[in-house]
């Protein structure tokens, strides 16, 4: 079996406050291979973002890994700081942020801040890195590159905006890409574009993809696998259309059954009891069983059992597809 792009071993992010620790990141594993998208999804607070924010090193402080391994390519890299991790950002990682608008410089053109990235990664001259930026724009489909190179953010579209961010997390040639929430901002249609337009690079370049989102339509459309994350941990991982047919854990099956359906027939959407419990109020045992219909004494007792990275099971004593028993 080859290297995996980019591997998690039982990673944990804290947040030191005056009350006590925080964990958004609780033991999170899982492995994202070349060419394929991985999904990360849950509901606000889960800590979909703080995962992709603790692998390409942007956690803000007081937040910082406190253990557990991040793996690009087998090399670690959860303790590089200073200018070992800006060497790594942009040439090998690439990050795709929520607004294009803010993640993009108003100041600048959008040639200037291709060229200057291409520059800062790539031994390639002025002229070299134009041509590149150039065709990174044409790759990514925005209509006559080479006019448009010398735009600022605000004289493109919504849309248009989010493949110059694409682009620019391209355009250094990255074997990892994490997409946070890249469609959210997006009307219906151009969201099917920039999904469709990232599974081709993906699959084109061979590169691996962490699409964080909370919208099971765009990973049902766009991933290979999907981890489901709830209240710092990950709860189900496997098979993207295994998981979304046939759920194993009931916070999987809650999403599922509030998420509407293209097809026809009218059908009554359930909504998951409860909300998400705070960081600094985790009830004992598995932290879902106050809003699960399933949950029994060895719930509230004892956390669920653990999840091996991609082994496609659920995080969970009593299992949706299989029948309730008594559990030692």
């Amino acid at each position: 079996m080859s290297t995996p792009v980019l591997s998690l071993r039982d990673l944990v992010v804290e947040i030191p406050t005056r009350t006590g620790v925080l964990r958004p990141v609780n033991g999170v594993s899982f492995d994202i291979a070349a060419g394929e998208i991985l999904g990360v999804v849950g509901e606000s607070g889960a800590g979909k973002s703080m995962t992709g924010n603790a692998v390409i090193g942007l956690l803000d402080r007081p937040a910082r890994i406190v253990s557990g391994e991040v793996r690009l390519l087998d090399q670690p890299i959860q303790s590089l700081r200073g200018e070992a991790l800006r060497r790594l950002r942009g040439k090998r990682m690439g990050m795709i942020f929520q607004d294009p608008l803010t993640s993009l410089n108003p100041l600048l053109t959008i040639g200037d801040q291709l060229t200057e990235t291409i520059r800062e990664h790539l031994d390639v001259g002025q002229s070299e890195a134009r041509e590149r930026a150039i065709a990174a724009l044409d790759e990514v489909g925005i209509p006559a590159a080479r006019q448009r190179i010398g735009s600022y953010p605000h004289e493109f579209s919504g849309g248009m905006r989010q493949r110059v961010v694409i682009a620019l997390a391209l355009c250094a040639e990255p074997e990892l890409v994490i997409a946070d929430e890249p469609t959210t901002a997006l009307d219906v249609s151009v969201q099917a574009q920039i999904i469709a337009l990232l599974k081709r690079l993906c699959r084109d370049r061979g590169v691996a993809v962490m699409l964080v989102t909370h919208d099971m339509g765009v990973i049902a459309e766009a991933a290979d696998r999907i981890a489901v994350m709830y209240a710092g941990g990950v709860v189900e991982l496997g098979p993207v259309r295994e998981v979304i047919t046939r759920p194993f854990h009931p916070y999987t099956g809650g999403l599922m059954a509030s998420t509407p359906g293209a097809s026809k027939g009218m059908r009554r959407l359930r909504q998951i009891p409860g909300s998400m419990p705070r960081l600094d109020a985790l009830p004992d045992g598995c932290p879902f069983h106050p809003r699960c219909e399933r949950a029994e004494a060895a719930c509230r007792e004892n956390p669920g059992p653990s999840l091996a990275a991609c082994d496609g099971r659920a995080a969970c004593w009593f299992p949706l597809t299989e029948p309730k028993e008594a559990v030692s």
